[in-house]
Order: structure tokens, then C-alpha cells, then sequence
């Protein structure tokens, strides 16, 4: 008989058990929940389409508004008024002093009379009386040094027979004009005192984008009057003499001439222009920097001129379809259109045609670079200018002069050509013949053709009957039959870029052929 009874396990080996099962059930859940809830430290951040998400707050990195209290205390005092006057006589009728601010206004920034009013002209009097002082405009300006030299524009004192310095403490000093610069609208005037506030000069090689202004002016005859905003671009090139510092900072008639301050309370800028389409303030304001008013503040004390360089060549932007045409990787440079006779790039073997790409070792990125480059050399230095001609790069050396009033004459079309014709490739639509003798020696060129009819494709270039290929495709022609040979091994499906001469100017153009 079998036995049914089973004996009970003793206490000892029921707890026994009951650790092991709860010590695999911790581990489990230990395992599961470290990968469902991760340690923070641990944790991936939260993925996004456009990276990783941060999941604690940035740090502040701008913190409040400035307060500009101090700074107009500490330069306030150093910034002027300027009021011009007109000596007229009575027949010159009357303008009163709103008009002439809105006339300088319209003067400036639009480069027409103020609508409804004919431009003014400057008033003589008659040989028996002075004439009568009238009001003419109003600017502004800063104190250069304690002995009384002023920094202002030179559009806000142009043209004026007596200019007035109006100070903080309302003591006023007729100046004395030292000199006057159109180019980068720079002028320094001084006036009779000592001890005066003069600013300080900031380094506008630090000053950033972004980076906090504030102006000091007397706009619409408002003396003291204080705007601010922020470095909007350095560097900005309008074409001018100058490269400009853009600012939002408010900027009307009558600031011209007043500083632009740093945080510093260092003068960075002189207040120069707006950019606007309703010939109101739009946010765009532009200041020279006043490293580049320095240098020539320096040069109107010393000489009451400033002397520039020259080299003797008119020149034009390099296009995009031009610089790709001759095989350049980027459209810089500056392409020469005319050499002055007799002149500096002349003696030195510069043509018409090459593509100015380094004066003196300085990349020449775009047209207005070289005047800024040749302006700022002094007259009588040696310099190196780096050309592309016809596919290849060469070095000439030449010797800078000084810059005066002189301008080149304006061509006129070549003679008439002689009747033995050849018609070039109706791909490119152009009617050819040979230069004359006397056409090559009154064009100053050893080759070319003369360009007798256009249609089509060169007329959609620009080329017009009168005009002269000097050069097709990057290769020198000397007459019609090397001008049909090179354009013979050229792809006739892809543009191709021809040098011009018209007159005494020379351009490139890109024929592009029908397809």
C-alpha cells in the first residue's frame, strides 16, 4: 500500500525560495525599467527633423536695453551745430531756413531740386555791396581736437560763404574752412577757442554686426538731438570712394556730420546718408568710417587737399557671362575700357581689354576696389599690377601719379573703312572688313576688324555698325581672315566673347548664337 502523504518542506527552505524568486524579479525590473525610464543623465535628446533638440533652456545671451545716459553725458558735449549762410542780394528772392534744410535734404539723398522749385544758383553780388547774409543750411559735427579743428561733411558746408559752429554751452564761432573733400564728403573746419571737448577715436576694425550706436545730431535744426539702433553691415559698398557702416540707427536732415558713437563713447562714424524710397528715414542709415575720415582729415590740416593716386585707365565691372566666356572662375576685377594716351598703365604696356585682378599684390574683387586701392598710393611709387590678357596672367610694373582734373577726351567713330568686305559666320550675324592704315593709326591698334553690319546674335550683344573687334574668343585678330580662322575652330553652339573698341572705350561682349 502506497503511502499518500507528502512531507512539508521546512520554513528554512520556503524563505530560501522566496529570495531567489524576488531577486529575479528585481533584476527584471531593474532591466525594464532603465529602458523605459532612462536616468536623466542618461537619456537621448528628442531627435527633430532639423537636429537634435536641446532639452534644457540656453543660457541669456542679451539681456535688457542699453542705457545710453552716460555715454551722451561723457560725448554730448563734443558734438556742434553747424548753420551755413549765403551772402544774396535782394533780386535772389527769399528762402527761408526749412527750405534750405529740405533743399539739402533733396540735394543729398536724392540728387534733384526739391519738387516745385528750380534748381538754386549761387548768388554773386553786385560789385558795389556785400549782399545779404542768408540762412542756407544746417548740419552737425564733432570737435577733433581741444584747439578747435571740427569734423563735418563736406555737402553740409559746400558752396557756402560763411559757416557758423554752434557748441553745447551755446557759444557760437564763425570757422574758417581748412579743405574740403567731395570724394568721401569729408571737410575740417577750425574755429578760434581752446580747451574744447574733443572725442575719442574708436577702432573700427572692432566694431561688429549687431553691436549696439547711438548719433548725436541736430536734425530739422533740433540741436542735440539722440538716436540709437545697431551695426546692421560693415563694409558696404555703394560704388563711392568709400565703404560704408550700415546702421538702423534714425538718421534725417541735419545729422550729417554728427558722430557715430560706439559703446565706448568712441567715435566710429561720421553720419553720411540714408537709403530711402519715400525721402524719409527707413531704417537704412550710412556712416564713413572714421578711420578712412581720419586719414583725410590729416591730409585737408596739412595740405588743405588730399593727394591720390592715378594710374590713367576708365574701367567697368567684370560680369558673370564675361568671366565664364574667357574661362576666369569668378566674375572679379576690374575690366579696362579705355588707357589714357601717354599715361602711367600706357608706358607700362596696359590694354584695353586686359582685366585688372591685383594692384600691388591686393585682390581686385570688385571695379571699385582698384580706385580705392590706386587712390590711397602716393603719387610717385612703384606698384605691380597683375593682368589677365587673352588666357593668361602677366605682371606689369608702373609708377603712380597724382590724380588731377584732367579728363580723357570722348572718341569719335573710326573713319569709313575700306569697301573690300568678308562677311563672317551668319552664326554670330556680322558684316566684317579690314582696318585702313589710317583707322590703325588714329585707334592706336596694330589689328582688328571693323565691324560694318550687325544682325541677330551681335545685335542682341550690343554691337553696333563702327565698332572694332580687337579680339574673339580670347585670341588677338589682325584682320578678317584670322577672324574667320579662329572662329572657325570655335564650338559654334557656345557663347563666345569678343573685345570692342568704340571710340576711345573698350568693352567684352558675349554673342550668344542662335539655337
Amino acid at each position: 500500500m502506497t503511502s499518500s502523504y507528502q512531507s512539508k518542506p521546512s520554513t528554512a527552505s520556503v524563505v530560501k525560495r522566496t529570495l531567489v524568486v524576488g531577486a529575479v524579479v528585481s533584476a527584471v525590473g531593474l532591466v525594464l525599467g532603465s529602458s523605459l525610464f532612462p536616468h536623466p543623465s542618461q537619456a537621448q535628446q528628442p531627435q527633430t527633423p532639423f537636429g537634435v533638440q536641446s532639452t534644457t533652456p540656453a543660457p541669456v545671451i542679451v539681456k535688457g536695453l542699453p542705457d545710453f545716459s552716460e555715454l551722451v553725458e561723457k560725448v554730448g558735449p563734443s558734438v556742434v551745430s553747424i548753420r551755413t549762410m549765403q551772402r544774396v542780394t535782394e533780386d535772389d528772392g527769399d528762402e527761408d531756413e526749412a527750405d534750405a534744410q529740405m533743399r539739402e535734404f533733396f540735394k543729398r539723398f536724392f540728387g534733384t531740386p526739391m519738387p516745385g522749385q528750380t534748381p538754386q544758383r549761387k548768388a554773386k553780388p553786385k560789385s558795389n555791396e556785400q549782399g545779404e547774409e542768408r540762412p542756407r543750411g544746417v548740419g552737425s559735427g564733432f570737435i577733433l581736437s581741444a584747439d578747435g579743428y571740427v569734423m563735418t561733411n563736406a555737402h553740409v558746408i559746400d558752396g557756402a560763404d560763411e559757416v557758423y559752429v554752434t557748441l553745447t554751452d551755446k557759444r557760437e564761432f564763425k570757422a574758417r574752412v581748412v579743405g574740403v573733400d567731395k570724394r568721401t564728403d569729408v571737410a575740417v573746419v577750425k574755429i578760434e577757442a581752446k580747451g574744447l571737448p574733443a572725442v575719442r577715436i574708436g577702432d573700427v576694425g572692432q566694431l561688429k554686426v549687431g553691436e549696439w550706436v547711438m548719433a548725436i545730431g541736430t536734425p530739422f535744426g533740433l540741436e542735440n538731438t539722440v538716436t540709437a539702433g545697431i551695426v546692421s553691415a560693415k563694409a558696404r559698398d555703394t560704388g563711392e570712394e568709400v565703404r560704408f557702416i550700415q546702421t538702423d540707427v534714425a538718421v534725417n536732415p541735419g545729422n550729417s556730420g554728427g558722430p557715430l558713437i560706439n559703446m565706448r563713447g568712441e567715435v566710429v562714424g561720421i553720419n553720411s546718408q540714408i537709403l530711402s524710397r519715400s525721402g524719409g528715414f527707413m531704417g537704412i542709415s550710412l556712416s564713413i568710417p572714421i578711420d578712412d575720415a581720419v586719414k583725410v582729415a590729416e591730409q585737408l590740416r596739412a595740405n588743405g587737399k588730399v593727394v591720390r593716386g592715378r594710374i590713367g585707365v576708365q574701367i567697368e565691372p567684370m560680369s558673370k557671362d564675361v568671366a565664364d566666356s574667357l574661362g576666369l572662375g569668378k566674375a572679379e576685377g576690374a575690366v579696362v575700357r579705355m588707357v589714357e594716351p601717354g599715361g602711367p598703365a600706357d608706358k607700362a604696356g596696359l590694354e584695353a581689354g586686359d582685366i585688372i585682378t591685383k594692384f600691388n599684390g591686393q585682390t581686385v574683387e570688385k571695379v571699385s576696389d582698384l580706385p580705392r586701392l590706386v587712390g590711397s598710393t602716393k603719387p610717385g611709387t612703384k606698384a605691380t599690377l597683375q593682368v589677365y590678357r587673352r588666357g593668361a596672367y602677366k605682371d606689369l610694373t608702373l609708377t603712380v601719379v597724382e590724380m588731377d582734373a584732367d579728363k580723357p577726351k570722348d572718341g569719335g567713330k573710326p573713319a569709313p573703312a575700306e569697301k573690300e568686305k568678308a562677311n563672317a559666320s551668319s552664326v554670330l550675324g556680322l558684316a566684317l572688313s579690314n582696318l585702313t592704315a589710317d583707322q590703325k593709326r588714329d585707334l592706336k591698334v596694330n589689328g582688328g576688324v571693323l565691324v560694318e553690319d550687325v544682325d541677330g546674335p551681335a545685335a542682341r550683344a550690343g554691337l553696333r555698325a563702327g565698332d572694332v573687334i580687337l579680339s574673339l574668343g580670347n585670341v588677338q585678330v589682325a584682320d578678317v581672315k584670322q577672324f574667320e580662322a579662329v572662329l572657325s575652330k570655335l564650338d559654334k553652339s557656345k557663347p563666345v566673347s569678343v573685345l570692342v573698341r568704340r571710340g576711345d572705350w573698350a568693352q567684352y561682349a558675349v554673342i550668344r548664337p542662335n539655337r
